[in-house]
């Protein structure tokens, strides 16, 4: 069963992925580019320092976190709550 999404501003969710692994690439106004070396190759994906990010936006980002990372969506959510 999936979790409901929490409600986080980016930089809740940049610490998040950096938690995860990522480093920041660079900031270029409201968006922060953060990348990771996985076993697939080089993750790059753009997070919005918006307050809160919205739902559908944040749905998206952590499908492909997940997807490259091999960890759950729920999962995800946790490490971003904490």
């Amino acid at each position: 069963m999936s979790k409901k999404l929490p409600v986080v501003s980016g930089k809740e969710l940049v610490s998040g992925l950096i938690s995860l692994g990522y480093h920041i690439v660079r900031q270029r106004g409201s968006h922060i580019r953060l990348e990771k070396s996985t076993k697939a190759g080089v993750h790059k994906i753009t997070i919005p320092n918006h307050n809160p990010i919205a739902k559908g936006t944040l749905n998206d980002i952590l499908t492909r976190v997940s997807i490259w990372n091999q960890v759950t969506k729920d999962k995800l959510i946790e490490m971003i709550k904490d």
